[in-house]
């Protein structure tokens, strides 16, 4: 028994050295982000955690053009803009069904980007539109979820990755402050009600707080990674002596502090941030989020390069060796609510969004 128990501690750590060993080249970094990106495309419309595929509007799509807006400007290449613009013109540019919702705001900020590739107002009248009408006529719903009946306001933390980057980029598409002032005041509200002011962390929702599981709070991955990538998003929207960058600042730089603390050894994150031991499995949809958090960090100043760089780069390799050889990023959890299982050959759309957004800054990161 002590003989496999050293073994297998040795094999840990020899992988471990392994992935630190590995230098990254930006070659290498875009090489990956193709591979993903093209696989992605060519399976677009298959069905991974539901039994028929996503809507194109919907929350799960969003998320991947995001990381493919991002893909595109990174390499270059006209096709991937092409793609995501036969996506805005099957919508007719429009936001999905539910008029209050922050899962069917977040394909706005597609559309956003491609407004200022294209000039094209058409791409975001629909969206103006929309989020107008939620400005004009607020939500008189609570701030607590309470078994899913208040989903009109940001009460569960993945909406502060939806919504809020469509109202900055909004105030600057249009010049128009409302936006900001309207996203500030929810997400501050949000922020009261879900953010562990010890921990440094986001709770998922309100049914959360107060509850353990193996003695420790429940954190969930990509729940965080929703939070920490949307801090990113939103502060590429304002200028640095703003009142909205400093608001952001404070939450990322706490966040970013908290994260390298808890990274596993293997280079992801845990599913329960604080359960390494429960949840040994890799996941890499949480994992990219926060990749893509620090990279940026690291890329705009706010984060200390000699200290951040090396968990970035660990980070980055772990996701790397949990691509098939088709292209195919596995160990994506599937859609839920808290820590659970993901699997190498299970993937997820989100999951590629977050992982082509990591690679655009880790491409920066090594540029630089």
């Amino acid at each position: 028994m002590k003989y496999r128990r050293s073994f297998l501690f040795l094999s840990l750590l020899l992988s471990i050295l392994c992935i630190e060993a590995q230098s990254i080249k930006p070659s290498s970094v875009k090489k990956q982000m193709k591979r993903v990106a093209d696989w992605q495309i060519e399976h677009f419309r298959d069905s991974f955690s539901r039994n028929k595929p996503h809507h194109i509007a919907d929350w799960t799509n969003a998320a991947l053009y995001v990381g493919m807006v991002k893909h595109a400007e990174t390499t270059k290449k006209n096709k991937y803009w092409k793609w995501l613009k036969s996506i805005g013109d099957e919508q007719n540019w429009k936001l999905h069904r539910r008029p209050y919702h922050a899962d069917d705001h977040a394909v706005g900020q597609m559309y956003i980007e491609l407004y200022r590739k294209y000039g094209d107002k058409n791409m975001i009248n629909p969206t103006i539109k929309g989020i107008d009408y939620v400005i004009e006529n607020p939500s008189s719903q609570p701030i607590t979820l309470d078994n899913y009946k208040h989903l009109e306001r940001w009460t569960w933390c993945d909406a502060l990755f939806m919504a809020p980057p469509v109202a900055a980029k909004l105030t600057n598409v249009t010049g128009e402050k409302k936006y900001t002032d309207w996203m500030l005041k929810e997400y501050e509200a949000t922020k009261q009600h879900l953010f562990d002011f010890d921990e440094n962390l986001f709770y998922r929702d309100n049914s959360y707080i107060g509850k353990l599981a193996h003695g420790r709070k429940i954190f969930w991955s990509r729940g965080n990674g929703w939070v920490f990538g949307g801090l990113a998003l939103l502060m590429d929207e304002y200028e640095e002596d703003s009142k909205a960058y400093a608001y952001f600042k404070d939450i990322y730089l706490k966040m970013a502090k908290k994260l390298i603390k808890i990274q596993t050894p293997e280079g992801h994150w845990a599913m329960s941030l604080l359960s390494q031991d429960v949840y040994p499995t890799p996941e890499t949809s949480g994992t990219s989020f926060f990749t893509f958090g620090l990279a940026w960090g690291v890329n705009n100043g706010l984060l200390d390069r000699a200290t951040y760089q090396p968990h970035i780069e660990r980070a980055w390799n772990s996701l790397c060796g949990h691509i098939t050889k088709d292209g195919m990023l596995g160990y994506v959890q599937p859609i839920g609510a808290a820590p659970g299982k993901a699997w190498a050959d299970k993937t997820e759309v989100y999951g590629t969004g977050a992982f082509l957004a990591a690679g655009a800054e880790v491409y920066k990161m090594l540029k630089n």
